[in-house]
């Protein structure tokens, strides 16, 4: 029988999207398959939780394309955004709390990528007079990760309504982020 890659990182991702904690039996037997086809695919779990990165990191940046972040006024795109990263939030939420991915000097260049895409948003916005100038691009960065992963976590344990996930982290992301007008 042949096992498709993809399909058991994707059954991995959403059990440890929910029990970060989970073994690689677990994980083996959330994916249907025995733990020594899974350990033929990953040799442990660094090596899963790496090959989950690669496909976060892939799934990040098609939703940072879909998203058309140079289009229009940077809050409506950073709206489109939070609506494209949705479906790979809980995937996310899990990444940024591995940390064995942001120590040392083998952390993804990806991320990097993410991360100036983000931020160039953000700096955009502050260009258009959108954006508050007193909070870096680096920093609203940062808080949007945050919102997503906490907000994917709400979701997942039932505390918000999926369909509430992209208003509720728009509004307040942007509520902190405009610039007011003062009179």
């Amino acid at each position: 029988m042949s096992v498709d890659r993809t399909e058991v990182l994707r059954s991995a991702a959403a059990l440890l999207s929910r029990k970060a904690t989970a073994t690689m039996d677990e994980v083996a037997r959330a994916a249907g398959i025995g733990r020594a086809t899974l350990h033929r695919h990953f040799a442990g779990r660094d090596a899963l939780v790496r090959a989950l990165e690669e496909l976060g990191i892939q799934e990040l940046e098609a939703a940072l394309e879909a998203a058309r972040l140079d289009e229009g006024p940077a809050d409506e795109a950073v709206r489109r955004l939070i609506g494209e990263v949705q479906p790979v939030a809980p995937l996310l939420s899990f990444l940024v709390t591995e940390n064995q991915l942001f120590e040392g000097d083998q952390q993804n260049e990806g991320w990097e990528r993410l991360d100036a895409r983000v931020a160039g948003l953000f700096r955009r916005g502050q260009e258009q007079g959108v954006f508050r100038i007193d909070l870096t691009p680096a920093w609203l960065c940062e808080a949007f990760y945050g919102l997503i992963g906490s907000g994917a976590w709400a979701v997942a344990d039932g505390r918000v309504a999926a369909k509430d996930f992209p208003y509720m982290i728009a509004e307040l992301l942007l509520g902190g982020a405009r610039r007011s007008v003062e009179k």
